[in-house]
């Protein structure tokens, strides 16, 4: 018998009626009704069949055969009597004439029943992946990934841009994030770096004179997991752009995404190019968060002057006071409390609440201390029906607490959110520097080889006391959506002089930036072109369009949130004389 199948197990139709036909794949179930009756699903990757077996001889054979082997059917297709509508190849099946067992699960128990692995334990999913992967709703995620990948290949090449792949041992440089090291056995004490991103790579094509670079580029960063993070790796839709500007990125950006996520996406609703361009400031202020759901139409309104002058203990010191006015809000009391008790829990301080009733008075929260302000409120939006949220204290935990704020109520008071869509938004002019929260001083804030506002000039303001250096806005933006930022970007630094001067101010001088970056200092004295790019990332784009919670459900092989391969055991120990030959030595572990 060969294993040469003539359809697959989602091929089959009634015009197949009265054939024989041979299916390989995986049994999935058995379901015996009587001594001379029983029903089997095979399955593989384009579908399930039903198989009818009303020979005793061939239920037993069956029956010999554990769940999820890997089987080939010889039979003939009949119509099915009672035909279900659900199933693609529900309206016939297979009556089979002999089956033989190409690979067999040798366990009689499954860590989970595949069609609902996605209701098992996470670990457990984890280290059996290879099964978790054979259930279709997870492998249809996968399916999905491919699709968009493939379509951005499509569009980028349409828009002129050319694939080149960039190294992946390259050398370690200050980019923000930790980088994950690989000693160099010909090279003993030094060190490859593997990318964060290609980013000064794609610099570099620039000034070799490529226009138009692209790549599906693999970055690795050793960085703590998020809901929309994976740690250790992920991949990200590279562009770079020589001669260009902020708004010939943003113009190619908004030809190519938009059609993937309306053909692609859980909703076939897009935002229309141009999208809306917010400032960082801006967004700060109106949304509490530079990454802002433009779904929820609410907005954020400052009441610092009243908010400090009402009487109430917890604000009256507070650098800030931000409110959120929310209409139509029928939430309990008890509702209300939780919704503020998750604020807090995700925003690390409390918002406080009062309701505006039918009769214009204010009732419950914090009210005594608002009593007599209400026409300051109906100023901000107020009206009878109305939440209002406040939240106060430093102006990084006012605006941080009402945007979490924001965020939820929109989720939770119907009419405030339009869910199914798409809203894309360009947040732009981002500052150059920022106080680092470990080290205290001054830091980039995003791309260190983006180019600043005003160019060398402002720099050298900033170096004589004229500028504060936190005033400084960079070329920089986010590409934001449904409050996922998908991207960063930014209008590159292409001027040696600027670069040296922008380090300067990390404290990083001229000679530090020839040994850290000697190839992107090198080729921009031989003259760079003016560039810029952004890097939206596939992961998150797929996360968002496959309409996921976790990022981990759309990556083939991920990591748990320990960045642990627990099904390839990684990280893992290595041989004493696999560390002799990188020339290393290991100083304690975990196990001592």
């Amino acid at each position: 018998m060969t294993q040469n199948r003539t359809h697959t197990c989602g091929a089959l139709r009634m015009e197949h009626v009265g054939q024989m036909v041979r299916l390989c794949g995986w049994l999935e179930n058995l379901r015996e009704v009587g001594a001379n009756l029983a029903f089997a699903v095979v399955r593989d990757f384009y579908g399930t069949t039903q198989l009818v077996l009303e020979d005793e001889q061939l239920i037993r054979s069956f029956r010999s055969i554990t769940k999820e082997s890997t089987i080939a059917v010889d039979g003939l297709v009949r119509e099915r009597g009672s035909k279900n509508p659900r199933q693609e190849t529900g309206d016939i099946e297979i009556a089979p004439t002999a089956v033989e067992v190409l690979g067999r699960c040798h366990y009689n128990e499954l860590p989970f029943e595949i069609n609902r692995s996605r209701e098992a334990d996470e670990t457990a999913r984890l280290k059996y992946r290879y099964l978790d992967l054979r259930n279709p709703a997870v492998k249809q995620n996968i399916i999905l990934r491919c699709n968009v990948v493939a379509a951005l290949r499509k569009a980028m090449t349409e828009q002129g841009f050319l694939e080149i792949t960039t190294p992946i041992l390259t050398a370690s440089s200050p980019e923000g994030a930790r980088d994950y090291l690989v000693p160099a056995r010909k090279h003993p004490g030094k060190f490859y770096a593997l990318p964060q991103a290609p980013q000064q790579f794609k610099q570099l094509l620039m000034t070799s004179g490529f226009d138009r670079y692209f790549q599906i580029a693999p970055c690795f960063r050793d960085e703590d997991a998020r809901g929309d993070r994976s740690p250790g790796e992920f991949y990200q839709m590279d562009m770079e752009m020589a001669f260009a500007s902020r708004d010939d990125v943003f113009h190619v950006i908004e030809q190519v995404l938009p059609p993937i996520f309306a053909k692609y996406g859980t909703y076939n609703i897009a935002s229309n190019p141009p999208f809306r361009r917010i400032t960082y400031q801006d967004s700060m202020e109106r949304y509490g968060s530079d990454k802002p759901d433009l779904r929820i139409d609410l907005e954020l309104s400052d009441v610092t002057a009243l908010g400090t002058s009402c009487g109430f203990p917890a604000f009256a010191e507070a650098q800030c006071v931000k409110a959120v006015v929310c209409s139509g809000c029928s939430l309990t009391r008890k509702q209300i409390d939780k919704l503020c008790t998750d604020v807090e829990v995700q925003a690390g301080a409390k918002p406080y609440w009062v309701r505006m009733e039918d009769s214009g008075t204010l009732v419950g929260g914090i009210a005594k201390f608002l009593q007599g302000h209400e026409d300051e409120l109906r100023k901000l939006g107020a009206a009878p029906g109305c939440l209002i949220l406040f939240a106060g204290g430093t102006k990084a935990s006012a605006l941080k607490t009402a945007g979490v704020a924001r965020k939820m109520l929109g989720a939770a008071v119907p009419g405030h959110m339009d869910e199914a869509q798409y809203a894309f938004c360009w947040i732009v002019d981002f500052p150059m520097f920022e106080i680092g929260e470990e080290t205290g001083e001054l830091e980039f804030c995003h791309n260190p080889f983006s180019m600043p506002s005003g160019g060398l000039e402002i720099l050298e303001k900033a170096e004589r006391g004229e500028v504060n250096p936190l005033d400084i806005v960079a070329d920089q933006y986010d590409l934001v959506c449904n409050g996922v930022e998908l991207s960063s970007g930014a209008v590159r630094n292409h001027d040696p002089d600027i670069m040296i001067k922008a380090f300067k101010m990390v404290r990083l001088g001229e000679d530090d930036v020839r040994a850290k970056f000697p190839a992107m200092y090198n080729a921009f004295c031989y003259g760079a072109p003016p560039h810029a790019g952004i890097a939206p990332g596939v992961d998150r784009m797929v996360m968002l369009l496959a309409g996921e919670n976790s990022i981990r459900e759309i990556i083939p092989f991920p990591m748990n949130k320990n960045a642990q391969d627990v099904m390839m055991d990684a990280p893992s120990y290595v041989t004493q004389k696999q560390l002799d030959e990188l020339h290393i030595a290991v100083i304690g572990t975990h196990d001592e």
